[in-house]
């Protein structure tokens, strides 16, 4: 009978890229997972864990979802093979969750955001959610509460060291 380890339960993530501020100008309503199709050299460049998210965005275009902006840099030895850092990547997901999707997208002001992109058993893989964009007073709220829950935390912190 074969021994199995602690991990052999779970699943081998190894992430590339966050989207840290996506939080922070976004309500986030719900994720999901889907499947990223690259070119040799993207996902070699990825396993580098070169990649940014920052300004990027998903979006569903002849019912197919794409992901847009998403930078990951030419891999250097790719030589003439090399992709464009910026071009469309096609994303993997399933017929009723497209249709879902696409009908979501199309209420006012909702969009579909990566939060971050990695590996999970070899496949790469994007995590999406649908959001709606947060107004200015909505993140300066945000930062407050935040603010109050950070000086809190330090005043029972700072209690309890002292006995």
């Amino acid at each position: 009978m074969a021994r199995r380890g602690k991990s052999a339960g779970k699943q081998a993530e190894q992430v590339v890229a966050t989207n840290r501020p996506a939080s922070f100008y976004y309500d986030l309503l719900e994720t999901l997972e889907a499947g990223l199709v690259l070119t040799g050299t993207e996902v070699k460049s990825l396993r580098e864990g070169k990649a940014s998210l920052r300004e990027s965005y998903a979006t569903v275009r002849n019912g197919e979802v794409w992901l847009l902006n998403c930078h990951i840099p030419e891999y250097r030895p790719g030589g003439v093979f090399n992709h464009d850092p910026l071009r469309p990547r096609k994303l993997l997901l399933h017929r009723s969750e497209i249709d879902r999707l696409a009908g979501r997208i199309q209420q006012k002001g909702l969009t579909l955001v990566p939060l971050r992109i990695y590996f999970r058993n070899g496949l790469a893989k994007v995590e999406l959610a649908l959001a709606r964009g947060k107004k200015v007073w909505d993140r300066r709220q945000a930062e407050r509460e935040r603010q109050a829950r950070r000086e809190a935390e330090e005043a029972i912190y700072h209690h309890r060291r002292r006995g």
